[in-house]
């Protein structure tokens, strides 16, 4: 398992039903782990399973291919605002701050 690095680390809260929390804390317990930890190999496994799966690197290209059509999009709709004039890019900070407004998938 990855240790994180620097604090570079996100929190994730879900809704679990009863039971199956019951179930999940009981597995925990009995492998001498907590919760967090539990949940971190949960999500590495699942991560790694659809990894794995045959299309998956197909459907990750696809999405890749739609990120760098938007870009162009908006970097298209900034070139016309100020011509040749367009405000240089800077790089892109990593940000703690929360999307407003929705929840990340």
């Amino acid at each position: 398992m990855a240790e994180p690095r620097n604090g570079n680390v996100k929190t994730l809260g879900i809704k679990v039903p009863d039971g199956l929390h019951a179930q999940f804390a009981l597995v925990a317990q009995l492998d001498n782990i907590s919760l967090g930890d539990a949940a971190l190999r949960a999500v590495e496994l699942y991560v790694n399973t659809k990894k794995a799966e045959p299309d998956f690197a197909a459907r990750a290209a696809s999405a890749l291919e739609e990120i760098e059509r938007e870009a162009a999009a908006r970097r298209g709709a900034i070139q016309g605002l100020f011509g040749d004039e367009a405000p240089a890019a800077e790089p892109a900070e990593q940000t703690t701050s929360r999307r407003q407004g929705g929840a990340a998938k």
